[in-house]
């Protein structure tokens, strides 16, 4: 195999946390990874099962994203071997296509020097995926809560949230094309009104530590649970019920269908093996927010160099 050259290092994501709709993000630790290695032609191969099927070459969305992140200063990209592994479930709502376009974004700044700053990168990767949530964790990791509009993207960054995370998996997969089909194109204002006031709510709990005032938040979703529901059979009663297993609140993580529940830090496994117990129609794991967000290794690195 030819030299390599670095690896790099994505965590997945959850988005929303219920009213923080296409807003607030939570970097969740399991990965994506590229190794990157020199090479003739443009080549992509997997070991990970979650990856099966992926296109081998010029197709894969990886070399696309990083081709438009380089066409953006006119230069093109040098050929390389790519090996992908990753432990992100695909299209069941944990960022595994924000994750790909993060470390493309990464991989065009690496090989061409371009020396991107992550406020560049944010709003290159915004712009792709539509809104800053699930991109935002990915590249700072911990909570991020962030906007998007045709002029400027902004996000704030907290500290790492003192919760452990219970994901509740179904065998199914849920596309979120398919998820925003079913939104409605307005609210009515009072119902607008209402929306807001419990994102900002949520917002300010996330940012004190009010895990029982955010629980309460993420159940009472106006943007996207009472429409999303119809496509998930069983939604509803499930982020009703299991708060009686000592969760603080569940919500859909993004567009779904996996189910995140926050969960008193270090009750995380405890808490889901009870939950699988009762949900065999979901595999049920425990969890933690990703302290770092996109991260690199040189070649002949042992330890992580955090961006």
């Amino acid at each position: 195999m030819d030299e390599k050259r670095m690896t790099i290092h994505v965590p997945a994501s959850s988005a929303n946390l219920g009213p923080g709709f296409d807003s607030v993000g939570l970097a969740v630790d399991r990965y994506l990874t590229l190794e990157v290695y020199d090479a003739d032609s443009w080549m992509f191969t997997t070991s990970s099962s979650q990856l099966e099927g992926i296109p081998t070459g010029k197709g894969n969305m990886v070399y696309q994203v990083a081709r438009a992140m380089a066409a953006t200063r006119k230069k093109a990209l040098p050929p390389c071997h790519i090996h992908m592994t990753s432990d992100i479930p695909l299209a069941r709502g944990l960022g595994s296509s924000a994750a790909a376009i993060i470390a493309a974004i990464e991989l065009a700044d690496r090989l061409l020097e371009l020396d991107l700053a992550k406020e560049e990168k944010l709003r290159f990767a915004s712009i792709l995926e539509g809104h800053p949530d699930n991109v935002g964790a990915c590249l700072y990791g911990g909570l991020t809560i962030g906007m998007h509009t045709d002029s400027k993207t902004r996000i704030v960054e907290q500290s790492n949230p003192n919760v452990d995370l219970v994901l509740m998996i179904p065998g199914d997969e849920l596309l979120t094309s398919e998820a925003r089909q079913v939104l409605p194109e307005t609210l009515k204002y009072r119902d607008a009104v209402k929306a807001g006031a419990c994102g900002n709510v949520l917002v300010a709990a996330l940012l004190t530590g009010n895990w029982s005032l955010v629980g309460e938040m993420m159940g009472d979703d106006r943007y996207h649970h009472p429409y999303r529901g119809s496509l998930i059979p069983g939604l509803f009663e499930a982020l009703r019920d299991v708060k009686h297993y000592g969760v603080y609140g569940a919500a859909l993580s993004g567009a779904g269908p996996t189910v995140l529940c926050l969960a008193p830090l270090g009750r995380g496994k405890e808490i889901a093996a009870a939950i699988q117990t009762d949900y065999v129609q979901y595999h049920v794991e425990a969890a933690h927010p990703a302290t770092a967000g996109v991260e690199v290794y040189g070649a002949t690195e042992k330890s992580v160099a955090s961006l």
